[in-house]
């Protein structure tokens, strides 16, 4: 016969498992499983779900196609991921703040990424260079004279705009062909885009007397394709009238002053890449690790572009982080094909493996202009964001132009003696290149997710438990039994020694998994009276598909590592 404490209990939870998401369906279960006692050392299924989560989750594949990217901002913000800098000071665009859950989302990437690219690889080693180098690095990198963007100004407004990022098109009469004047967009998808034009056009149409005729499709260019006498015609995003300027450049970098003086010797830059780290000390790294060719040299850490129109929320900021690995190999033209393809499929790999969703990634094979003038090759992985598919992560085949142009400039040698062909050369190089806020807005978007269970919408963040802000939430099935909280707040301060967890004992049980649902914990673990008074067991909910199983106290670490760090 049941307990009275399982009779009460069941009573408890058929009452209170609020939204359909407590742990037993009846008393019978209780019942059932209080009269069979068997134990077991491993891990076995129980019937732990309510009859609502005992129907599979039907999934909402077009959740992400729908969503827009103010919905991600604000998602950010409300759960604790990501607010805007200086807030209380109403900002300062191009900066963000990453809050309790984004700084250990932040961690995790970049973690994962050293773990697959330099401590489970025996070739890469790292190195963490300062933020402020010698100017004249800048010099011989080619930053001072040529890292700018073409920027155009609106005389009226005094904005200023990237021309690349400024689309016009002509709007012309579908029956007659006359253009009649043109539009000016803000880069986005091209539905957006084409929706802020057709509002312009028909304005436009109404003031030439052309209101409701049909116009030819939009055929848009960006501000660095135009002429004089186009740019005399194109209005401006801010004043509405052609009052911009033709396009010139606009360099990047953020200057600072080094030292008490403050004149032309003191001037220094913040770092617009930590590419340039990497190569400064090649020599030093080549003369201390015992590497040889083909070797690769990696570094995380921040940098600054002053972005004449940071947008789209993290993607481009004014400062962010980059994981950048630089990696050296012989020279040939025969070498290095092999090499770039080996690290475009590395990439991609590493990316799907952190939680990237496969369909929403593509590549974009730069060629003849698209090509920086030093690169043999570059190719873009792409991601479809809300405001349209942009790079994500760059893999370029560099050939020797860094090296040369800083063995040139510091007057050092930095080239290889090849012990096997007693030949010295300069190494070419294959630069993969990750940008870590980009990534994690991928990962924002990838995770973003609802679904139904039972006729009930869920919102939640399907993050790969790898990446998992907080891996497990721990959750005492009452917070008024001291012998239970006790054991729970046991099980929680062994699982902190591992991972970042939560606790949370407020409110039914079915609120609590819905919290944690809604932050993307992979797992919740509850503590019940059968655990302290019975089989000793916890029962394990998975967030994706809510299923639950029942596993021994002493194997639940082992358990939740095989499902968060894969062994």
């Amino acid at each position: 016969m049941p307990s009275y404490r399982n009779v009460a209990l069941a009573m408890f939870l058929t009452l209170h498992g609020a939204l359909g998401f407590g742990l037993r369906s009846s008393s019978s279960t209780i019942a059932r499983r209080t009269m069979s006692k068997a134990t077991t050392t491993t891990v076995y299924s129980t019937a732990e779900a309510t009859e609502s989560e005992k129907e599979t989750p039907i999934k909402n594949e077009e959740a992400y196609s729908k969503v827009k990217m103010e919905d991600i901002v604000s998602l950010c913000k409300r759960r604790g991921i990501i607010f805007p800098s200086s807030e209380i000071y109403n900002g300062f665009a191009g900066f963000f703040d990453y809050g309790p859950l984004g700084s250990e989302l932040k961690k995790n990437v970049k973690d994962s990424f050293w773990r697959h690219f330099v401590q489970r690889r025996e070739d890469i080693v790292g190195i963490d260079s300062s933020i402020i180098h010698n100017p004249t690095t800048w010099q011989s990198s080619g930053h001072l004279d040529g890292f700018s963007d073409p920027m155009v100004d609106c005389k009226e407004t005094k904005l200023r705009y990237r021309a690349d990022q400024l689309f016009c098109s002509p709007v012309t009469m579908e029956e007659c062909g006359t253009t009649v004047g043109f539009v000016c967009v803000l880069e986005a998808n091209d539905e957006d885009m084409v929706k802020a034009a057709n509002t312009q056009a028909k304005k436009l149409l109404k003031e030439n007397d052309r209101k409701g005729q049909k116009i030819q499709p939009f055929a848009f260019k960006d501000l660095t394709q135009v002429s004089e006498e186009e740019m005399g015609q194109i209005p401006s995003p801010g004043s509405g009238k052609p009052t911009l300027t033709m396009p010139r450049d606009f360099n990047l970098m953020f200057q600072t002053n080094v030292g008490a003086m403050q004149d032309g010797s003191s001037v220094a830059y913040l770092r617009p890449e930590t590419a340039q780290g990497i190569f400064i000390n090649y020599k030093n790294v080549l003369g201390t690790s015992r590497q040889k060719l083909p070797f690769g040299i990696a570094q995380i850490g921040k940098a600054f572009r002053n972005e004449i129109t940071p947008r789209n929320f993290i993607f481009r900021s004014r400062e962010f982080e980059q994981m950048e690995i630089e990696y050296f190999i012989p020279p040939g033209d025969d070498v290095w094909q092999p090499f770039h393809e080996k690290w475009i499929a590395d990439s991609r790999a590493f990316l799907e493996s952190v939680g990237l969703r496969d369909d929403l990634m593509g590549y974009d094979v730069h060629e003849g202009d698209g090509l920086a003038h030093y690169a043999r090759a570059c190719t873009d992985i792409t991601f479809k964001f809300p405001f349209g598919e942009q790079e994500l992560m760059g893999i370029a085949a560099r050939g020797d132009f860094d090296l040369t142009s800083h063995s040139e400039g510091s007057g050092k040698t930095l080239d290889y003696f090849d012990e096997e062909t007693k030949e010295k050369f300069i190494p070419h190089v294959i630069e993969p290149s990750l940008g870590v806020d980009r990534c994690i807005l991928a990962l924002i978007c990838s995770a973003y997710a609802e679904d139904e269970i039972n006729g009930e919408k869920r919102n939640y963040l399907s993050f790969h438990p790898s990446i998992a802000p907080v891996k497990v939430s721990v959750l005492p099935l009452v917070k008024n039994k001291e012998p239970l909280v006790k054991a729970a707040r046991e099980l929680f301060e062994k699982l902190q020694m591992r991972w970042n967890v939560s606790w949370d004992q407020t409110g039914a049980i079915g609120r609590r998994y819905r919290r944690a649902d809604e932050i993307g914990v992979p797992f919740c673990v509850t503590v019940d009276f059968e655990t302290i008074e019975d089989d000793g067991a916890v029962t394990i909910r998975d967030r994706d598909t809510t299923e639950q199983v029942r596993i021994p106290m002493d194997e639940v670490v082992p358990y939740l590592s095989k499902m968060i760090d894969g062994y």
